[in-house]
């Protein structure tokens, strides 16, 4: 007996067998349907089951406490600014529903993954950070030490770059005399990290100058994206110039300022770093030649008050000689009254002894009428005859009056 003949199955079997749709056919619709309506859709879930392809490519799932989707990523470890997925980590996925053929199953294509409570940039610079960190890139015992006084500096930045313009007016305004040596990068963008690396590499083996300043303006976390590469981080780290960051502004940080010998908060303030001692040196020269200028003034000072003491006991041979003369005339002077007085003084002696001279004269005596007698002749011519009786008879004699004289003879 056949099925058709039995009664339990007469009511269940149609007279004409519907058409059927393949497996493959139905796995089409299904999966038209579901792209259709759920496309560009955010999931959110726990990664579970993480298993990275040596493609890139990412193969999880998400779940949550009631369910499990399967999801893809493909070529995620190639995007830009990707973060490292860990299981346990919770996200938020965008993507397609699709359908897997080959297994008849539905997934979630990921076009992008936010981690839950924090951005992704974020995570991944601080995945990044993490990982050099262990390697030991950030420590201090690796960080070369700046040169003191640099004569040559190497900046690397973009040539248009206002930060560029800022770290030349700090050089020439605090040591004009370093020079400059610019070695044009990109500093945003996806090119930038393989040129900032290029550049780190060109100075390096050129040894364009004593320390590399690499430096940009501020800007968000996208726009300082670049300087959180890992391999730019690593050439920063392996050259053998000493390296200054000074990227963005005071609250910017990137794995460049960690790896970097030192960081600087501003590109300013870099440039104010690398001539602080030129500036310390200028200031201290200033301050000696000051001091030095002080010392020989109050050493002159002393030495000068010391002359015009010794001046002031000390004449000079013209003072001196002129004062002489002045003594000398002055002697003269007193001389010529001294001899003066004394002359008067001679003279009125003189005088006084004239006048009684003149009192006690003879001829004085004649004036009155005397008249004196002499001898004319003889041993004895012109001797004073005192006596009559000392006069012989016939002997020439001669009176002498007060106005004259006569010749007699006596008898």
């Amino acid at each position: 007996m056949s099925d058709r003949e039995l009664p339990l199955f007469q009511a269940s079997i149609p007279d004409r067998a519907p058409s059927a749709l393949s497996v493959s056919e139905l796995t089409g619709r299904i999966k038209n349907s579901l792209e259709k309506d759920f496309f560009e859709v955010w999931v959110k879930g726990e990664i579970s089951n993480l298993k990275p392809a040596a493609s890139g490519h990412l193969y999880f799932s998400l779940k949550d406490a009631g369910a499990t989707l399967s999801a893809a990523a493909f070529g995620w470890g190639r995007k830009k600014n990707s973060f490292q997925l860990k299981d346990g980590m919770e996200v938020l996925c965008r993507g397609n529903i699709s359908v897997y053929p080959p297994r008849g199953n539905y997934q979630l294509l990921v076009e992008a993954i936010e981690p839950v409570g924090a951005g992704s940039l974020q995570l991944a610079f601080d995945q990044l950070k993490e990982k050099l960190m262990k390697e030991g890139l950030f420590d201090p015992s690796r960080k070369r030490p700046l040169p003191r006084y640099p004569s040559r500096i190497v900046v690397i930045t973009s040539p248009q770059a206002a930060a560029l313009r800022d770290v030349l007016t700090v050089l020439k305004r605090r040591a004009p005399f370093v020079e400059v040596i610019l070695v044009p990068a990109l500093v945003q963008g996806e090119e930038a990290p393989k040129k900032l690396i290029q550049a780190i590499k060109v100075a390096n083996h050129h040894r364009l100058g004593e320390v590399i300043l690499l430096t940009r303006g501020g800007g968000s976390i996208e726009d300082l994206w670049s300087f959180n590469h890992e391999e730019l981080a690593r050439t920063i780290a392996e050259s053998s110039l000493p390296v200054i960051s000074a990227v963005g502004h005071e609250v910017d940080f990137t794995i460049a300022d960690f790896v970097a010998d030192l960081r600087a908060p501003t590109p300013s303030a870099g440039a104010e770093i690398l001539t602080q001692h030129w500036v310390e040196l200028r200031e201290r020269s200033r301050q000696l030649h000051e001091r030095l200028f002080m010392s020989l003034k109050r050493d002159l000072l002393l030495k000068r008050r010391t002359l015009e003491a010794f001046s002031a006991r000390l004449k000079s041979p013209k003072d001196r000689l002129r004062e002489q003369i002045q003594r000398l005339d002055e002697i003269e002077l007193a001389l010529q009254r001294g001899v003066q007085l004394l002359i008067e003084r001679k003279k009125m002696a003189l005088e006084r002894l004239a006048g009684k001279l003149h009192a006690l004269s003879p001829l004085q005596v004649l004036s009155r009428g005397y008249a004196l007698v002499q001898r004319k002749e003889g041993n004895a011519e012109g001797a004073v005859v005192r006596s009559a009786a000392a006069i012989k008879k016939g002997e020439g004699l001669i009176l002498r009056f007060s106005d004259g004289s006569v010749g007699v003879v006596s008898e």
